[in-house]
């Protein structure tokens, strides 16, 4: 399996813009807290490096999103199971790849959430989601014009993929954000 840094490396040839290297590190982080909390910790590296590249083609093929990714990870020795996660995120959007193991309804579900967490934490006077709860995180998702490009469907759908109450999802991906909101970039 490709190494955490090897990882990291891969999205740095695709990715230059520092918020979508940001984005890659908080749905990793994300994806770690996940593994632990739903009893995958062995799994744990895996999880996070599944979230890492997820979007490894969306900053210079948006249009080709999902659909160039497999292409760009095979080149570079991807397992096809790792190749099947990171696809299947776009599910209903950008891929017919459905999301099928646990691991890749967390990243359908958490992917578009950890965007809409990142932007009303950017909001607050603390810039940060520490100190942020579950109401204000609420409020935020119930106004459509906030995060407008976060789409709210596919954080809805991704909770029901999960068999958790929406509420349950907001609680549980805010609390990841906390743990690993200070991702160092190396």
């Amino acid at each position: 399996m490709i190494t955490r840094d090897e990882a990291y490396e891969l999205l740095k040839k695709y990715n230059k813009e520092d918020f979508h290297l940001h984005h890659g590190r908080m749905v990793e982080g994300a994806m770690r807290y996940f593994a632990k909390k739903l009893g995958y910790g062995e799994q744990e590296e895996y999880w996070a490096i599944v979230g890492l590249l997820h979007d490894i083609d969306f900053e210079m093929w948006p249009e080709e999103h999902c659909k160039k990714a497999p292409e760009l990870l095979a080149e570079a020795g991807i397992s096809e199971d790792m190749i099947h996660a990171i696809v299947a995120h776009g599910y209903g959007l950008c891929s017919d790849v459905a999301p099928e193991h646990e691991m890749e309804k967390v990243l359908f579900a958490c992917d578009e959430l950890t965007g809409l967490i990142g932007a009303a934490a950017l909001m607050r006077p603390s810039k940060s989601c520490q100190d942020m709860e579950l109401k204000s995180l609420k409020k935020k998702f119930k106004d459509k014009r906030f995060a407008a490009g976060c789409d709210r469907d596919v954080i809805i759908k991704g909770a029901e993929m999960l068999g958790w109450e929406l509420d349950e999802l907001l609680n549980e991906t805010l609390e990841a954000m906390k743990t690993c909101e200070e991702v160092p970039e190396n």
